[in-house]
């Protein structure tokens, strides 16, 4: 791992100097990751593509700025996931709804369901049935790894409604499931 840091900080030095295929060597690298981060967000390939080649050409530009506090990875990652946020909004799909107008319903026979038995897969295809926004706070608490709190800055939202709109998220991630398995034992 040590290694593999030293190699993408040369890479990164060799960037900032302009190097042509050091940039395109760290394109290759990251490109899927930051393509796949994209299109969890957005829900559009041919947009997430779009996303990933801006966030690219951002970061490349902005390369001077890189302190270099955490990975580049990481870096560029939270440029992805900003730049596809400002898409949603731009196309108005990402909503947002005030913590005070939204009721809380719970799941009921939810020991029927066994959920070691769902796959990665169906858990990605249930997450992108979500709205707008719970899609966006799941992919980033499950899949991406990120905590409420920064949620709550990468969203522009007070950190009580990013953990709220998480655990909402997952209710309805539960009752997705819960529908698909009472489908299936009719």
């Amino acid at each position: 791992m040590e290694v593999e840091n030293q190699h993408s900080n040369s890479l990164i030095k060799q960037c900032k100097n302009g190097d042509k295929s050091a940039q395109f060597a760290v394109y290759k690298q990251y490109f899927k990751a930051m393509y796949n981060t994209a299109l969890r967000i957005v829900n559009d390939s041919f947009e997430a593509e779009d996303i990933m080649q801006e966030s690219f050409l951002a970061a490349f530009t902005k390369l001077d700025s890189f302190s270099g506090n955490v990975t580049f990875g990481a870096w560029l990652k939270r440029i992805v996931i900003n730049n596809s946020l400002t898409a949603l909004k731009k196309n108005k799909r990402l909503e947002t709804v005030p913590i005070e107008k939204v009721t809380i319903s719970n799941v009921e026979n939810e020991e029927s369901l066994d959920y070691n038995s769902i796959s990665a897969s169906d858990i990605l295809s249930k997450i992108s049935q979500l709205k707008t926004n719970y899609k966006i706070a799941l992919t980033l608490n499950l899949i991406e790894g990120y905590d409420s709190e920064e949620i709550a800055q990468i969203m522009k939202i007070s950190y009580e409604n990013s953990r709220t709109t998480i655990s909402r998220a997952k209710n309805k991630l539960r009752q997705l499931f819960q529908q698909q398995h009472e489908k299936q034992f009719r």
